[in-house]
């Protein structure tokens, strides 16, 4: 086991954060996670809500004050506060770009101090898959050109600030040689994900288990790769172990494509459910002028060489899970 450090996880309440949060617990590590309950809620940490080496701090990373103590405390941070969901960018384009931009921007800055000073602080990014925008390669590298649609379309609100949260972490790198690591998800699934916020999977697994009808948007051709939450927060982890990673991006997720009316399917066939499939057109589902990504699989050769990452769960195994575990 490596030695305790303590640690800072921005988001720690949200699906993802939530899982890394009891990881580095279970690693014997101390943790600060700070969450303002936007998106995350504080019951996805009830399995060491009351660990001694958990503090629990139900706040904003918008707190500059806040996040300068936590950071003076800590050895590395893991920064996965954001806006999420495709419905949530929709619908709250500026909430979207504030919350992922300004509070990442004073969280580097406070990081860089401590580094400067000659405390070194390790620090993970959470990215997204949506940086690469609607990019037409069939299968996406981290070298690959970033393309968004016009501005306009309040969807690419999302990748284009996540990207600049790139820019401005990788800025700290090139100036400073700020350690740090960069991870783009690719429909990261599993145990207390919610529907709320437009994720396909636990809305689909609901509806199934109460044999409603699934709802696909548009005519469900659409290509993505699921991953389970648990090898994707093992990854994370690894690569913030691994010297090699610092100052690099890494795809993180599965490469196994599966298209959504073929997801669909298989919810319902492993729910035993006598649900149907019912298909919603983008301008119902979100607005008019909503335009989607026809195709999304990442080439993880990069982080296969760096921690010869390899997906545990397949596709079967995630559907279970999810659907034995919806409360």
């Amino acid at each position: 086991m490596n030695h305790s450090k303590q640690i800072l996880v921005t988001g720690g309440a949200g699906f993802i954060g939530s899982h890394l949060s009891e990881k580095l617990i279970e690693m014997g590590h101390r943790l600060v996670v700070v969450d303002d309950q936007s998106t995350g809620q504080s019951s996805n940490l009830k399995s060491i809500m009351d660990h001694p080496c958990l503090e629990w701090i139900s706040g904003t990373i918008a707190d500059k004050d806040l996040i300068r103590e936590k950071v003076e405390w800590a050895d590395e941070v893991y920064h996965l506060a954001a806006a999420v969901g495709v419905a949530l960018i929709a619908k709250k384009p500026i909430e979207t770009i504030e919350r992922n931009i300004e509070p990442t921007q004073f969280l580097l800055s406070a990081v860089n101090e401590k580094h400067l000073s000659g405390r070194p602080i390790r620090l993970f990014l959470a990215s997204t898959s949506e940086v690469y925008g609607k990019n037409p390669k069939k299968i996406w590298c981290e070298e690959d050109d970033l393309v968004f649609g016009p501005t306009t379309r309040a969807r690419w609100s999302y990748g284009a600030s996540k990207a600049i949260d790139e820019f401005l972490t990788l800025g700290y790198w090139r100036q400073s040689k700020l350690p740090c690591v960069i991870g783009r998800f690719f429909n990261v699934v599993g145990p207390r994900q919610t529907g709320a916020y437009g994720m396909v999977l636990p809305r689909f697994a609901a509806a199934a288990k109460g044999n409603r009808n699934l709802i696909v948007h548009d005519d469900g051709q659409q290509t993505r790769c699921f991953a389970h939450v648990d090898d994707v927060t093992d990854g994370v982890i690894r690569l913030m172990e691994t010297d090699q990673a610092i100052g690099q991006i890494f795809n993180i997720g599965s490469d196994y494509p599966v298209s959504i009316k073929q997801l669909a399917e298989k919810v319902i066939e492993i729910a035993g459910s006598d649900s149907n499939i019912e298909y919603q057109s983008y301008s119902e589902a979100y607005d008019e002028d909503f335009e989607d990504i026809r195709r999304r699989v990442p080439d993880l050769s990069k982080i296969r060489n760096a921690i010869n990452f390899s997906p545990k769960h397949d596709l079967q195994a995630i559907v279970r899970d999810v659907i034995n575990n919806l409360t």
